[in-house]
C-alpha cells in the first residue's frame, strides 16, 4: 500500500513539472514546423495535420520506433501514446495485450476490440480478431493511433485504430543490415533493401527473432518478410503492392501463475505447461494492393484488395480431469483463408460559401476457417473431437465529411452502416450439432466540433456511437465450456463523449489533453478461462471515465522531453451474475491499469534541427520512466497486481563510414530490477492470473546502412 501511495503522489507531480517545462520552453519562438506539421490520415481518411484533427490521434515516427528497442513488439514504442495500454506478457504464444481506453483488455490472446491496418489493408478480421505480430516494425515508417469517437467510423470492434505504414523507397537505393542480442538469449537480425528500379520503388525486408525467454517454457522463433512495390501505371495513378509472410514455427507458452507460484519463483512456467508441451505454431501469408487515382479538382478514388491465409496450431493445457494423467492436454487447429475489397471516394466541394472535405466508401471483408480440436498427450495430437467450418463477413458503407463553417469553427460528421455475419457448420456430430448462424447490424454516427481559437490552440468536442461483436473464438464455447456455437452473446453498444484541446506554445513545445466518457451496454466480458479455453458473456453495463495527456518540449538544442499520462475509472455500472458469482456495481473492469505514465528525457550530441527525424552523426542518450497503477485480475476484484515504476536507460551513437552510416544501440530496461506483474489473464478459473515481467535486462544492437 505504501508503494501505491507513493505512485499516486508521484503522477501529478511529474505532470505538473513537465507541463511547467513545456509551457516555459521557447515561448518566443514562432509557431511552426515540427510541432504542427505532423500529418495523419486516420481521423479524416485524408491527409491533415494532427494538430487540426478533431480527435485524440498520435503518430510515432521511424526514429522513435528504431530507438525504442529491437523492433519486435509494438509495446517498445507505443507505450508513449496516452490511452493506449500494451502489456508485454513475455509470452509470444499469446501476443501482446493491447487496449485503448479499456477496449481489448478482456483478450486472452491476440488483439480484440481494436482495428489494425497496415498500409490501408485490414489486419483485423471481420469479427474483430487481430495480431500485432503482423506488423513488420523493421520496415515501418510510422504508426498512427486513433482513439475516441472518430474511431467508430472504422466499423466493428473499433474501440481504437492502430495503423502502420511501410516506408517508401528512397530515391537513392540503399542496403541495411542490423543485429541485436540481449538478455534471455535474445537474437534479432534484419536485412533490408530499399530503392527505386526505374519507375518502380521497392522495399524488401527480412527479419528473424529468437529468444529463450525470461520464464521456463517460453522459447520463441520467428521469421518475417515484408515487401512493398510501388509504381505509377498511369498519370495521376499510384499503386502499392504489399506482401507479408509471418512464420513462427515455435512459441512456447509459459501460462499464468498463481499468487503462490509468483511469490516462489516468477521465472517458472505455469501448471502443466512443460509436461503438456504447451506451444503455438503460426504461418501467415498476405498479399494486398491499393490504388490511388487523382481525378482532378480535389477528387480521388482509392481502391484496395487483399487476400491471405493463416495456419494456427496451438497445444493447450486442457481442463484438469483427476482421472487423467498430467500429460493429457488439448490441441486446437485453425486454417484460415481471408480476403477483402474496399472503395473510397474523396472530394472537396462547396456548400454555398462553406468548403467541405468528405469521403464516401464501401468495405467488404470475409474470413473462412476450418476449426479442429482434440486431446493431446505429451504435446502431440492423439484424438480429434471437433471439426467445423466458421465464416465471418462484413459489408459496410460509410460517409464522413468536414466543413469549415468559419475561420474559427469546423464541424466533422460521419455515418457508417455495418452488417456482420457469422456462420458455423459442424462436421463432428457425435457430441451434438454445433452449427449456427447469426447477423449483427449497426449504424454508427459521429459528430464533432473544433474551435480554432488561435493558430496555436484548438479546442474540440466529439460524440459517437459504436459496436463490437464477439469474435469467432469467443462464440466457440458455451457458458459451460462445451464446444459449440454460442449465439447467446450479443454485440456490445457504446456511446463515446470526448472533449479536448491542443496547444503549441512555441515551435518547440506541444500539449494535447483529452477527457472522455464511454457508456457501454452488453459489454463482452470473460465468463471463465481454463486450460487455454475462455468463455464469454455480456455484462449489462459499464462506464469508462478518464483523461489523457501528452506533451513534448525542446528545452535546448540538445535536450528534449516527452510525457504521456492517462487515468481511467473503468467499472461495471450494473450488478450481474457471472455463473454463480455476483459481480457488484462499481467493481473495476479487470485487465485495465487504473493509471499509466511514460516520460522520456533525451539528450543529443548534435543540435536538433527543425523537422529533423534522426541524427546524421553523433551520440544520444535517454532516460525513460514508466509507471502503471493497480491491475485487477477478476470481475469480483479479489485478485489484483500492484502498480509499478520502472526506469530504462538507452544510448546510441552514429558513425559516418564513407558513404554509409553505422549505428550502435544499447538499452537497460527495468534499471532498478523491480519485481512486478506485467499483465494478467482475466478471470482465470484456476487463479493462474499472473504473468510476471522480467527484472533488469539489456539489449545491444548495431545497424549499418550503405547507399548503393
Amino acid at each position: 500500500m505504501k508503494q501505491m501511495k507513493r505512485q499516486k503522489a508521484c503522477v501529478p507531480s511529474l505532470i505538473r513539472t513537465s507541463l511547467a517545462l513545456v509551457a516555459t520552453s521557447a515561448l518566443h519562438a514562432p509557431v511552426a514546423a515540427q510541432t504542427l506539421s505532423e500529418v495523419v490520415v486516420s481521423a479524416s481518411r485524408a491527409e491533415q495535420r494532427s494538430f487540426d484533427a478533431p480527435a485524440a490521434v498520435q503518430s510515432i515516427d521511424r526514429a522513435t520506433i528504431e530507438s525504442a528497442g529491437p523492433q519486435v513488439n509494438l509495446s517498445e514504442s507505443l507505450n508513449r501514446v496516452p490511452g493506449l495500454t500494451i502489456l508485454s506478457r513475455q509470452n509470444y504464444a499469446q501476443d501482446l495485450q493491447v487496449s485503448i481506453r479499456g477496449f481489448g483488455a478482456r483478450s486472452a490472446f491476440g488483439i480484440r476490440g481494436i482495428r489494425l491496418l497496415v498500409d490501408g489493408i485490414p489486419a483485423t478480421t471481420p469479427d474483430g480478431q487481430g495480431q500485432g505480430s503482423s506488423i513488420s516494425l523493421t520496415s515501418t515508417d510510422r504508426i498512427e493511433v486513433l482513439r475516441g469517437p472518430l474511431a467508430q467510423m472504422y466499423g466493428n470492434s473499433s474501440g481504437g485504430v492502430i495503423q502502420a505504414f511501410t516506408r517508401d523507397a528512397p530515391a537513392t537505393p540503399e542496403f541495411a543490415a542490423a543485429a541485436y542480442t540481449g538478455s534471455f538469449g535474445l537474437r534479432r537480425t534484419d536485412w533490408q533493401y530499399a530503392g527505386r528500379l526505374g519507375q518502380y520503388g521497392l522495399v524488401a525486408d527480412y527479419s528473424t527473432f529468437d529468444i529463450d525467454g525470461f520464464r521456463n517454457n517460453s522459447k520463441t522463433e520467428r521469421k518475417q518478410f515484408n515487401g512493398k512495390l510501388s509504381f505509377d501505371p498511369f498519370e495521376k495513378t499510384h499503386v502499392n503492392v504489399v506482401f507479408n509472410r509471418f512464420d513462427m514455427p515455435l512459441a512456447q507458452d509459459p501460462l499464468g501463475l498463481t499468487a503462490a507460484q509468483l511469490a516462489a519463483d516468477p521465472t517458472q512456467a505455469g501448471t502443466n505447461a512443460i509436461a503438456r508441451g504447451i506451444r503455438k505454431i503460426v504461418l501467415q501469408n498476405q498479399l494486398g494492393a491499393s490504388m490511388l487515382t487523382e481525378l482532378g479538382n480535389d477528387r480521388s478514388i482509392t481502391t484496395r484488395a487483399y487476400t491471405g491465409t493463416r495456419e494456427n496450431l496451438q497445444y493447450q493445457a486442457g481442463i484438469f480431469v483427476p482421472t487423467l494423467p498430467p500429460p493429457t492436454g488439448a490441441w486446437v487447429g485453425l486454417d484460415r483463408t481471408y480476403y477483402g475489397v474496399g472503395l473510397q471516394y474523396n472530394a472537396q466541394s462547396q456548400l454555398g460559401s462553406t468548403p467541405i472535405k468528405w469521403a464516401l466508401g464501401y468495405d467488404y471483408d470475409e474470413s473462412n476457417e476450418t476449426r479442429q480440436a482434440g486431446v493431446a498427450a505429451l504435446g502431440e495430437k492423439t484424438t480429434t473431437n471437433r471439426n467445423e467450418d466458421n465464416t465471418a463477413s462484413n459489408s459496410d458503407v460509410f460517409m464522413q465529411g468536414t466543413a469549415l463553417v468559419s475561420e474559427k469553427l469546423s464541424v466533422v460528421a460521419g455515418l457508417r452502416y455495418s452488417s456482420v455475419k457469422f456462420k458455423s457448420e459442424d462436421h463432428y456430430l457425435s457430441n451434438g450439432d454445433g452449427s449456427g448462424a447469426t447477423t449483427y447490424q449497426n449504424t454508427s454516427p459521429v459528430l464533432g466540433v473544433t474551435y480554432h481559437a488561435t493558430d496555436a490552440l484548438n479546442v474540440f468536442a466529439t460524440y459517437g456511437k459504436g459496436f463490437e461483436t464477439p469474435t469467432l473464438n469467443e462464440v466457440a464455447y458455451n457458458g459451460a465450456g462445451v464446444p459449440g456455437f454460442n449465439t447467446s452473446i450479443q454485440a456490445s453498444n457504446s456511446q463515446h463523449f470526448e472533449v479536448g484541446a491542443k496547444w503549441a506554445p512555441s515551435a518547440q513545445a506541444r500539449v494535447d489533453f483529452t477527457a472522455f466518457k464511454i457508456n457501454t451496454t452488453d459489454e463482452i466480458v470473460v465468463a471463465s478461462s481454463s486450460g487455454g479455453n475462455s468463455t464469454f458473456r455480456n455484462a449489462p453495463g459499464t462506464t469508462r471515465t478518464g483523461w489523457e495527456l501528452s506533451g513534448s518540449a525542446q528545452f535546448s538544442p540538445h535536450l528534449r522531453a516527452t510525457l504521456s499520462a492517462s487515468q481511467m475509472e473503468a467499472e461495471y455500472s450494473q450488478a450481474f451474475m457471472s455463473g454463480t458469482t455476483a459481480v457488484a456495481a462499481g467493481n473495476k473492469l479487470p485487465g485495465i491499469p487504473q493509471s499509466f505514465l511514460f516520460s522520456e528525457l533525451l539528450w543529443t550530441q548534435q543540435p536538433a534541427a527543425p523537422g529533423q527525424k534522426a541524427m546524421a552523426t553523433g551520440s544520444q542518450a535517454g532516460l525513460e520512466l514508466t509507471q502503471a497503477g493497480r491491475l485487477y485480475a477478476n470481475d469480483i476484484n479479489t485478485a489484483s497486481a500492484d502498480g509499478y515504476t520502472t526506469l530504462n536507460l538507452k544510448a546510441s551513437h552514429v558513425w559516418a563510414l564513407g558513404a554509409g552510416r553505422l549505428t550502435t544501440y544499447a538499452r537497460i530496461d527495468n534499471l532498478a530490477d523491480e519485481r512486478y506483474v506485467g499483465s494478467v489473464i482475466v478471470n482465470q478459473a484456476g487463479s493462474q492470473f499472473y504473468e510476471p515481467a522480467p527484472g533488469r535486462n539489456w539489449t545491444l544492437g548495431v545497424r549499418f546502412v550503405m547507399p548503393l
